[in-house]
C-alpha cells in the first residue's frame, strides 16, 4: 500500500478545514430554515465532492486504496444516518427552534470530527502496537450489531447518557433560547441559553457513537489517511442530510438490522484478521491460524447490497408509512406548540401538521386504530388545533397573502 505523503495530508485537512470554514460562513451564521432544494443541493454538492475524492484514491493509489475507501466511505454514511435518529430526538427534547438547529449541527459535526481524530489516531497506534487489538475491535462490533437488534428508536424516547445528564447538571441555563446565542441577560444577569446545553449534547453524544464507528472502518482499512478521510467527509455534509431527510428517518424502519449485519459482517472480518495475524499465546500456540479473509472488494459489494435491500424495503413497508406518519405528525404539532414562535412559520407548520393528519386518515384500518390508541397524541393534537382556533380568533395567527 502506497505511503501518503505530508504535502497530501495538509492540502486534505487544509481543503476539510476550508470547507467547515465555508458552510459555517455561507450557510449557518445566519439563522434560517433550509429548503428542501437548499438541502438537496447541498447534500449532492458534498456527496459528489467525497466520490471525486474516491476516484483520486482509486487513480493515484490504486484499486485496493480506492476500494477500501469507498467501502469505509458508505459504512460511515449509513451509521451517520442512523444517528440522526438520535439528533432528532436531543432536537425535540431541548425545543431547538428549527432555524438554529443547523448551528447545534455544524458545532456536533466539528466536535466529532475532532474526536474522531483523536480516536483514530489512537486506534492505529494500538493496531501497530498489539496485534489482538482486532480480536477486541471484533468484539465491539459484533455486541453492537446484536445490540441494534433491539428497537431503540422509541416514539417520542430522548436519548439519556452520562454526557446529557453531566451537561445538565453543571451548566445552569436559562429557560428560553435568544435567537443562537450561547449567552443572554436574566435579570441584569448573564446567563447560559439552552443552546450551549444541547450543542454539548450533540457534541457529546456524536462522540459515543464514535466508539463503533472507528472500529468498524479499521475493519475495513488499516491505512490512517482513508480512516480519517472516509470518516470526515461522511461527517461533512451530515448537516445537510439532516435537513433533506428528516421527514424520511421514520420511514426507515429496518435500517438497524443492514447496520446490524453490516458491522457483524465487519466483526467477522476483523476476527479473521486477527486469526490471520495472531500472536496471542493461547491461541494456537501464539501462530497465525491459516483462515479466509473477506476482501475488501466483495465487503464494499454486501455493504452497499444489504443497504439498499434495507432502505428498498423500508420505503415499501405499511409499518414505516404508519411510523413515519405518526412521527410527522407529534413532530408538527410539537414544534407549532411548544418551540416556534414566529408567527409566519407557525403558520407553515400547522399546516404541515395538516397534511401529516391526511396521511395518518389514509393509513389501513388496523394501523389507523393503534394510533387512536394512543391517548398522548390524540391529546397532544386536539390541544394543537385548539390553539390555532385560538389565534386565530385573537387575530395573532400569520394568514399568508392570497393572489
Amino acid at each position: 500500500m502506497q505511503p501518503v505523503s505530508g504535502v497530501v495530508w495538509v492540502l486534505t485537512v487544509a481543503g476539510i478545514v476550508g470547507l467547515l470554514l465555508f458552510d459555517f460562513f455561507f450557510h449557518v451564521r445566519r439563522a434560517h430554515v433550509p429548503r428542501l432544494r437548499e438541502a438537496a443541493l447541498w447534500t449532492s454538492v458534498y456527496v459528489s465532492i467525497a466520490i471525486l475524492f474516491g476516484v483520486g484514491v482509486w487513480v493515484f493509489g490504486g484499486s485496493t486504496m480506492g476500494a477500501e475507501y469507498f467501502a469505509g466511505y458508505v459504512t460511515e454514511e449509513a451509521l451517520s444516518v442512523d444517528n440522526l435518529f438520535v439528533f432528532l430526538l436531543l432536537m425535540s427534547s431541548f425545543k431547538v427552534p428549527r432555524a438554529d438547529q443547523q448551528k447545534v449541527l455544524l458545532f456536533g459535526i466539528v466536535v466529532s470530527l475532532l474526536a474522531r481524530t483523536g480516536f483514530i489516531l489512537v486506534g492505529a497506534a494500538l493496531i501497530n502496537s498489539f496485534a489482538w487489538i482486532f480480536y477486541l475491535f471484533g468484539l465491539i462490533l459484533l455486541v453492537t450489531a446484536g445490540n441494534l437488534l433491539k428497537d431503540k428508536h422509541e416514539e417520542g424516547e430522548a436519548p439519556d447518557n452520562f454526557v446529557i445528564r453531566l451537561a445538565r447538571r453543571f451548566l445552569r441555563t436559562s429557560d428560553t433560547y435568544d435567537g443562537d446565542k450561547l449567552f443572554t441577560y436574566q435579570d441584569g444577569k448573564r446567563v447560559l441559553t439552552p443552546m450551549l446545553l444541547v450543542m454539548v449534547a450533540i457534541g457529546g453524544t456524536d462522540i459515543l457513537f464514535a466508539l463503533d464507528s472507528i472500529p468498524a472502518i479499521f475493519g475495513l482499512t488499516q491505512n490512517v489517511y482513508l480512516v480519517f478521510t472516509a470518516t470526515a467527509f461522511s461527517l461533512l455534509g451530515l448537516r445537510q442530510l439532516y435537513f433533506l431527510i428528516d421527514g424520511l428517518l421514520d420511514r426507515l424502519v429496518y435500517l438497524s438490522y443492514g447496520l446490524a449485519a453490516i458491522l457483524g459482517l465487519i466483526g467477522v472480518k476483523l476476527v479473521l484478521h486477527a486469526l490471520h495475524e495472531n500472536n496471542v499465546p493461547f491461541i494456537n500456540g501464539g501462530k497465525h491460524v491459516d483462515v479466509v479473509e473477506i476482501p475488501t472488494v466483495a465487503s464494499l459489494g454486501i455493504i452497499i447490497g444489504v443497504l439498499v435491500v434495507t432502505v428498498v424495503v423500508s420505503l415499501l413497508s405499511p409499518k414505516g408509512r404508519a411510523r413515519t406518519a405518526v412521527a410527522g405528525a407529534r413532530r408538527q404539532a410539537t414544534e407549532f406548540l411548544d418551540i416556534e414562535t414566529d408567527p409566519a412559520y407557525c403558520d407553515e407548520i400547522y399546516h404541515r401538521l395538516l397534511e401529516e393528519e391526511k396521511k395518518l386518515k389514509q393509513l389501513p384500518e388496523k394501523y389507523r386504530a393503534r394510533i387512536r390508541q394512543q391517548v398522548e397524541l390524540m391529546e397532544l393534537l386536539e390541544r394543537a388545533h385548539r390553539v390555532h382556533a385560538e389565534r386565530v380568533a385573537a387575530g395573532s395567527c400569520y394568514v399568508p397573502a392570497t393572489t
